[in-house]
Formats: C-alpha cells, structure tokens, sequence
C-alpha cells in the first residue's frame, strides 16, 4: 500500500501535449497558482527525473506569480494523522507520510526548492483534491482567482483531481504538464490527455509564463471583482 518506485522518465515536451477543447488562456488578474504536494516524503520514490526539472519549473512560475500580484498556494498533508481524519487513504495507502516520520522528522516538510514565501498561502491537504476539506475554493473567490494554473504530484491523482472539482466549481484549470510528475510517463499522459478532454487546458511552463508577462486579456466569461485578502500560511 505504499509508494510505488518510480523509474526516471522524460517530461512530455510542447509537441507532445494533447490537444484541447477551449482556447483559455492564463491571465494575470484572474490566475492563482497551486503547487500540489511538493513535499519530501511524496518525492522520495523518484531516482532522478523529471522530480529536477519539474521543481525548477515550479520555482519558476511561482517566482512569476509573486512578480505579477499571482495568488500562490501550497497544499501539504500532515505528518500524523488521526485515523478518522485520514480515513479511506489508509485503505489504498496505508499510513502515509504518518509510517515513516519517526524516522524522518522532515517528510512532511515542502522542499526547500519551493519553500513557501510569506505571503503564500499553505493549505492542510484531507483527499486527492485540494479543494476537500480546505478554505481553497472561498480563498480563491474572495481574491476574485477563477482560474488555476496546477503543479506538483501526482498527476493522475491529485493533480486530476483538483482539476475536475476546479472545472465543476466553474474555475479554469491549467494542467503545467512540465511542472508535474507522477508514477510513471504513462501515467503523466493519462492524466495529461484527461484533463485536455474532459476539464481544462494542458501546457507548459514556458507558455504560461509568457501568459503572466502579458497583459491582461482573457477569452471566456469574466472574472469576479478581486477583493483584497490576507493569503498568509496556514497549517
């Protein structure tokens, strides 16, 4: 019931990305920025790549979302769990980063790489979507956000995830198909081919990154008028 090995693979490059069903694009006054999981014990199972690669990626958009007035958010499951809080998890998962914090006392930490800025916003992570048992979807109202730029692991299950709840909570979703990482190549173009299907657009950081440079037009409904917030961490 543990993490799986993860042999190292290649991220898909923009040629390799599925096409997609609406033109939605990035912009900067509607955007908020996730990175999904990016904790120690979630990144241990990978030998190399893409884990390198995908983490600059995400340093990078963050980097940028800071620079534009871009909402960040983390989210982070706790370290120990009670098991009623934890509940069916232990069934596929067993006991998560709880079995092995004794001996590490860090797995639950972020990684240093994306360690959160102070006025990044850090949620406690319940189920595979971020939005489950959290304050993500009121944060993301009351700062005027209804799109979602997606990072972190794992693609096919928290990732995909979050991206259907967003998508049925009438906010964009962006899957960042090289700032993610999952259990397998295949497994990332699952979740890849899914989200471009089913619920959102697919692309990459260099795209979106461009997007955030950019002025501030959007195809597609409006957004809510931005309502200033604290987005200070919480655990």
């Amino acid at each position: 019931m543990s993490l799986p090995e993860i042999r190292p693979y290649p991220l898909p490059a923009a040629a390799e990305l599925p096409a997609g069903r609406v033109d939605w694009r990035p912009d900067p006054a509607r955007a908020a920025l996730l990175v999904h999981d990016m904790q120690r014990y979630f990144l241990a199972p990978y030998a190399g790549a893409p884990v390198p690669e995908a983490t600059a990626n995400i340093a990078r958009l963050a980097e940028a979302a800071r620079e534009r007035g871009v909402p960040v958010f983390y989210t982070a499951q706790p370290g120990r769990q009670d098991p009623a809080d934890r509940g069916l998890l232990t069934e596929f998962w067993g006991d998560g980063i709880g079995a092995v914090i004794d001996t590490d006392p860090q797995a639950a930490d972020i990684v240093d790489a994306l360690a959160p800025a102070e006025t990044d916003t850090v949620l406690v992570k319940w189920r595979y979507s971020a939005f489950q048992r959290s304050t993500f979807a009121e944060r993301l109202a009351a700062l005027g956000r209804d799109q979602l730029l997606i990072t972190g692991v794992y693609a096919h299950i928290g990732l995909q995830a979050t991206a259907v709840e967003a998508f049925m909570r009438d906010v964009q979703p962006f899957l960042l198909a090289d700032a993610v990482a999952d259990f397998s190549r295949e497994r990332h173009d699952q979740a890849c081919a899914y989200v471009a299907e089913r619920c959102g657009v697919v692309t990459t950081t260099a795209d979106a990154l461009t997007a955030l440079a950019g002025s501030s037009v959007q195809s597609g409904s409006s957004a809510p008028t931005p309502t200033p917030t604290s987005a200070g961490a919480v655990r």
